[in-house]
């Protein structure tokens, strides 16, 4: 059963607050997701990126509406982030001398002017641009916060979270990574964690002294403590797997095209073999994002610095960089070249299906390819409009459509970038055109192809 707020018990001290200090998706989440669990949260933030990440991820309906609620409550405080850490921990006070058991730390109650901490989490990503980490890291040493857990978060080159919580003189310090997090699905992914990978500094200590983030601990599908050199490793090698199975697909999509094979049917044969699994095996046109192009980055400036050669690293970006333009080659090989101000129609802009994100999409090289040619693009796209919109406003080749549909019969192509999965396909519309599909995203099945009149061309699969 997924966790909602009703279902789940304070077990916390309702008069300290968890300080939160980072703007990005993540820090937003955990932020609504504390919230949800009956802590008082107080985020500290640039608050422009801030607005702009809550513009930007409007898609996350539910996120967004819990955000409101709990800012109106004020169970939620955003306030501008201080110059420093030491104007920031002059905000708040130490738990009294005598204030520790053995089972947790007790904080003390609220003053007039002042108020009681329940825990720290710094998104390491967000505080870079204003606070040095000598200075930051000074600032909690020489504060009188000591007995008070921090947590720390944010994808950095292997070894630089073990280092700063190493640097830190407190013995209650861990590092949570993302590695659960979906986009499109934030809160709940969050709520219900997948995998929930814990550092620890000190073992065997997250049960006392990170009371608010038990429940978090207790309904993830799967979890695993361990040191936080450790943690990191895993977290950076389980993303990078996932690159690696991605470009693997589509490099054997290739092939796939060449022996008139569909990879889509050969992705599920290699699902059934228990020692390979199901997930990542779907060939298209790359990934993107920022998560998996940030892993396989610093895994790469990591294997540098230790001059560890990692050839299968540039090989996995070579492939998903290539990977983006395919869809478009296909289209000038189908038209022998000859595709100069025609009329296309694209269907999705975002990275992933559900979600409302450009970074890294294939939608972009497919744009600017298609731009250079003066062919004029029609965008459907349910969650990416707004952000398309921003990025390419004073486009005159762009227009962005609310129904997918109603123009196809002015186009003289189709693509599918990343059609909503639950949303089916109306092939008797498309049909109506028969003009040839270009399927980066694999979104047709079987049968939706052969019942097709117009040509197809997917990613490993024809018609």
């Amino acid at each position: 059963m997924s966790v909602t707020p009703s279902h789940v018990d304070n077990i916390n001290d309702k008069s300290a607050v968890c300080v939160i200090v980072g703007h990005g998706i993540e820090a937003i989440t955990s932020a609504v997701v504390l919230a949800s669990l009956g802590q008082t949260v107080h985020l500290y933030a640039d608050m422009d990126i801030l607005a702009q990440q809550l513009q930007q991820y409007g898609f996350e309906r539910h996120l967004q509406a819990l955000w409101q609620m709990y800012d109106q409550q004020q169970q939620i405080v955003s306030q501008a982030l201080p110059n420093s850490a030491d104007k920031l921990l002059q905000i708040y006070k130490a738990p009294a001398a005598d204030s520790q058991d053995d089972s947790t730390i007790k904080v003390a109650q609220h003053t007039k002017d002042d108020t009681a901490v329940a825990l720290y989490w710094l998104f390491l990503d967000s505080i870079k641009s204003t606070w040095q980490d000598d200075s930051w890291i000074s600032a909690f040493n020489y504060s009188n916060q000591q007995t008070l857990p921090m947590v720390l978060s944010g994808i950095e080159a292997l070894g630089r979270v073990a280092d700063i919580a190493a640097r830190l003189k407190r013995a209650w310090v861990y590092y949570v990574p993302f590695v659960f997090l979906q986009d499109g699905d934030a809160y709940s992914s969050m709520l219900s964690p997948s995998l929930w990978l814990l550092g620890e500094k000190t073992a065997d200590s997250s049960r006392q002294h990170l009371r608010p983030l038990q429940p978090l601990m207790q309904h993830a599908s799967a979890s695993h403590c361990a040191d936080i050199a450790t943690i990191e490793f895993a977290r950076s090698s389980i993303m990078s797997m996932l690159a690696t199975r991605v470009s693997f697909m589509n490099g054997l999509s290739r092939l796939a095209d060449s022996h008139h094979i569909d990879i889509q049917e050969v992705s599920y044969i290699m699902g059934l073999d228990a020692r390979v699994g199901s997930s990542y095996l779907k060939a298209g046109w790359g990934f993107g994002g920022n998560t998996l192009p940030s892993e396989l980055q610093q895994l790469e400036q990591s294997a540098q610095a230790s001059r560890v050669e990692m050839p299968l690293l540039q090989a996995i970006q070579h492939i998903n960089e290539d990977q983006k333009e395919l869809i478009f080659r296909k289209f000038w090989q189908y038209f022998d070249g000859f595709i100069d101000n025609k009329t296309v129609m694209i269907w999705g802009g975002s990275y992933k299906s559900g979600s409302g994100r450009t970074a890294g999409s294939a939608i972009h090289p497919l744009l600017a390819l298609l731009w250079s040619y003066n062919i004029r693009t029609l965008i459907y796209s349910d969650k990416a409009k707004a952000e398309l919109h921003s990025l390419y406003s004073e486009q005159p080749l762009l227009q962005l459509l609310d129904d997918p549909y109603t123009k196809l019969h002015s186009t003289q192509a189709l693509f599918i970038m990343s059609w909503p999965l639950h949303y089916p396909l109306e092939i008797s519309q498309i049909n109506k055109t028969a003009q040839p599909i270009f399927d980066a995203q694999n979104a047709l099945t079987r049968p939706q192809i052969q019942s097709l009149v117009g040509d197809y061309m997917g990613i490993g699969r024809a018609k």
